[in-house]
C-alpha cells in the first residue's frame, strides 16, 4: 500500500535523488569575494578576527583575483586601507590611492574575466571613520559627502572597475553617481547599490579589517535593525536612482528583509555575508562545536534560497572549490 504522505520522503533516499530535486542551488558565478588591499605592506597581514582572511599586499591580492577566475567566482569587491587618513578621506581620489592602484592591478591581472568591484564609501579613508564628511556639528554631511562620492566613483570607473558600490547610505547617492558616470563616459559602470544596509553589531570584525578610526556608530545614517518595510523604501528610490543591481546587508539576521527584496526587485539581488556571520562560524568550528564545511555551505545556501541572486561572502575562493568538486 502506497502513502502519498510519504512522498517528499521518497525524495530523500540517496545523494544522487537529493540532489535530483533540489530546489536551489550554487554555483561559483554566484559569489562575490570581498577582498582587502592595505598600503605599505610587504607580506599579507592576517586579520585576527577574521581567520584565514588577510590585508593583502598587491602581488597576493593578483594571486587571489587569479586564484577566483580558476575557481569560477562571479566577481571580486575591493576595499582599500591608506596609510595616510584626513577629514576629507582625500586618498580616495588620488588615482595612485590604494584602492584606485589596486582596481588597476587586479584588472591588469584579470582583465574581463572576473567582475571586479570598488567600494564606494569613505570610511576606510577618513580620520574619523565615518563614511562621510562631517559638518561644523559632527554630523555626516549628506550632500558635501555625495560631491565626494560622484569624484570617487569616477575615478575607481577610470580604474577599471567594472561595478562600483555605494555602501555609505548617503540619500541620492545612486543618482549623483550614476550621473557622475554618465557625465564622464562610463556609460557601462553598473552600480551595486547597498540599498538596505543595517547598522549592526556583526560589522567588528570589518572594523579590524580596515582599521577603522571609528567612534561611536553610523546609527544616523544606516538603517534601524528594527524596521522592515523601510527596506522596501531604501530600495525603491535606488532603483528610481538608477541602480542597476541592489543589496542587503548583512545577511544572517535579514533574511526577511532580502525575502522582501527579492520579491520586488526588477533588478538583480545580492546580500553580504558579513564579518561576524564570517567570524561566529569560524569560531564555532575551531572549538569543535560545529562541521565548518557543512555550516559554511549551509549558511551560503540559506542566503541564495532566501532571494539572492549573489553572495558577497569571504568564503567565496574556498566555497567554489568544494563546488567544483562536487
Amino acid at each position: 500500500m502506497s502513502f502519498p504522505n510519504h512522498r517528499p520522503r521518497r525524495l530523500r533516499t540517496t545523494p544522487a535523488m537529493r540532489r535530483l530535486t533540489a530546489e536551489n542551488r550554487l554555483a561559483p558565478a554566484d559569489l562575490i569575494l570581498p577582498a582587502f588591499i592595505r598600503e605599505g605592506l610587504t607580506e599579507p597581514s592576517p586579520i585576527s578576527s577574521m581567520p584565514g582572511v588577510v590585508q593583502h599586499t598587491t602581488d597576493s591580492l593578483k594571486r587571489a583575483a587569479a586564484e577566483a577566475v580558476e575557481l569560477g567566482v562571479g566577481g571580486i569587491m575591493l576595499f582599500g586601507v591608506p596609510a595616510v587618513r584626513d577629514a576629507q578621506g582625500t586618498a580616495s581620489l588620488d588615482p595612485e590611492g590604494v584602492l584606485n592602484k589596486a582596481i588597476r592591478d587586479v584588472k591588469a591581472e584579470v582583465g574581463d574575466d572576473l567582475v571586479i568591484m570598488g567600494d564606494v564609501c569613505l570610511d576606510e579613508f577618513t580620520d574619523h571613520g565615518h563614511c562621510g564628511v562631517l559638518d561644523s556639528e559632527g554630523y555626516v554631511d549628506n550632500d558635501a559627502t555625495l560631491e565626494i562620492y560622484g569624484r570617487m566613483a569616477v575615478a575607481q570607473a577610470d580604474a577599471g572597475a567594472h561595478v562600483l558600490g555605494p555602501s555609505g547610505m548617503m540619500d541620492g547617492q545612486i543618482a549623483v553617481i550614476r550621473q557622475a558616470l554618465e557625465e564622464s563616459g562610463h556609460k557601462n559602470t553598473a552600480v551595486l547599490a547597498y540599498a538596505a544596509k543595517y547598522a549592526s553589531a556583526f560589522y567588528g570584525p570589518f572594523r579590524e579589517a580596515v582599521d577603522s578610526q571609528l567612534k561611536g556608530d553610523r546609527r544616523t545614517y544606516q538603517m534601524d535593525a528594527a524596521n522592515r518595510r523601510e527596506a522596501i523604501l531604501e530600495v525603491e528610490l535606488d532603483l528610481e536612482e538608477g541602480a542597476d543591481m541592489v543589496m542587503v546587508k548583512p545577511a544572517m539576521s535579514y533574511l526577511d528583509i532580502l525575502a522582501d527584496v527579492a520579491a520586488m526587485s526588477p533588478v538583480p539581488v545580492s546580500a553580504y555575508q558579513i564579518s561576524g556571520e564570517y567570524a561566529m562560524i569560524e569560531a564555532a568550528a575551531a572549538n569543535g562545536w560545529i562541521d565548518r564545511r557543512g555550516a559554511i555551505t549551509e549558511s551560503v545556501l540559506g542566503i541564495k534560497r532566501a532571494g539572492a541572486d549573489t553572495v558577497l561572502t569571504y568564503w567565496a575562493s574556498e566555497l567554489a572549490g568544494w563546488l567544483k568538486e562536487s
